[in-house]
């Protein structure tokens, strides 16, 4: 019965580690964007390796009632990077392909989700 407890935990730690020990997946290089400061200037923003697979909402422009959207996006990463209208990536969207060149100000955005190219 003693035995019981000390195995479990050993089983509980090993797993832990093992989802711990996971690398996160991130596209490589710069996601850039510019959104209006809170003076009411433009501001550039640019996320560093951003993480792959999951649905990033900009924080700058993450409540449509409280701010405009972020504009000019610029994706220097390895992977598409699909911009959505809305939070949460919902809305109208468009694909920035991987490494491409400056979108202009008119293509508007409050969510990215990137990629990677094949999938």
């Amino acid at each position: 019965m003693r035995l019981r407890h000390p195995l479990a935990a050993v089983c509980g730690a090993l797993a832990l580690t093992a989802v711990l020990a996971t690398p996160a997946q991130a596209a490589t290089g710069d996601f850039g964007y510019k959104a209006v400061g809170l003076n009411g200037e433009p501001i550039s923003v640019t996320l560093h390796d951003p993480a792959s697979d999951e649905c990033i909402t900009l924080p700058e422009v993450a409540d449509p009632s409280a701010s405009s959207p972020a504009f000019a996006p610029h994706n220097d990463t390895d992977e598409y990077a699909i911009v959505f209208t809305e939070p949460d990536c919902t809305g109208d969207s468009w694909t920035l392909r991987p490494h491409g060149r400056p979108a202009t100000d008119r293509l508007l955005l409050r969510s990215v989700m990137f990629l990677r190219p094949g999938r």
